[in-house]
């Protein structure tokens, strides 16, 4: 069971099932993957595990207890990547070296205090890169636009990028639909990605797993890693 099927109507499942469009995943991936791990940093985690209405409080852009659990699974999605040497490049915001409007509500970081707002970019320390890992700094919501992302990409061969991060509906969407416009095969981790919203986040899932992405399980995504890794 997908995690949008509570939220879908009779009609909609109909519709799916009349198309052959409900069945995952659809796309496929390539042979040379990298794993992107979008904007997993304390501004939208906090400092302690809480409930989102309870760290809103002190992180006002938190994603709360969710946000975690998709933490725990991706440090499992990680290391099945460094294990079978797959390639691993992580996003960050630029935050208040380059403000922008596409931050939500203008800038939760503003009202942040001086010791949150240095640690606010910060990719949170379970998750954190090793030597030899790229980190790009991006200034828009996709990881691709304005960066040397595609570059890398090419340069390195790759041809799948798995997703995984935050939110599902802001920036991890928006850099799957870039991903897919430069044509590279694009997979989300479904365990690993996470929202402020809980209907935002499964519709956002279905909407890019039918039109850009195939989006799987954690398990799925580790057994596609390690199918690469005894290919070399």
């Amino acid at each position: 069971m997908a995690v949008w099927d509570k939220f879908l109507t009779d009609r909609d499942k109909a519709h799916l099932e009349a198309t052959g469009s409900g069945s995952r995943p659809r796309k496929g991936f390539g042979s040379k993957p990298v794993l992107l791990i979008i904007d997993d940093y304390y501004s939208v985690l906090g400092t302690e595990r809480e409930d989102i209405l309870e760290s809103v409080k002190k992180w006002p852009m938190s994603t709360g207890m969710e946000g975690w659990e998709a933490i725990d699974k991706t440090k499992e999605l990680l290391a099945a990547a460094r294990a079978n040497g797959v390639p691993v490049i992580y996003s960050v915001g630029m935050g208040n070296e380059f403000p922008s409007p596409w931050a939500r509500g203008g800038g939760g970081g503003s009202r942040l205090t001086p010791d949150q707002q240095e640690i606010a970019n910060k990719i949170v320390d379970e998750i954190a890169p090793i030597a030899g890992e790229v980190v790009i700094k991006k200034a828009s919501a996709s990881a691709f636009w304005g960066t040397p992302l595609v570059a890398h990409l090419q340069f390195n061969g790759i041809d799948t990028v798995i997703c995984c991060g935050e939110t599902t509906s802001g920036c991890v969407r928006a850099s799957v639909v870039d991903g897919c416009t430069h044509r590279f095969y694009m997979g989300v981790v479904e365990d690993c990605t996470f929202d402020r919203t809980e209907a935002s986040h499964a519709i956002n899932l279905f909407d890019m797993n039918q039109k850009y992405a195939d989006v799987v399980p954690l398990a799925q995504a580790i057994s596609y890693f390690d199918t690469v890794g005894e290919s070399r």
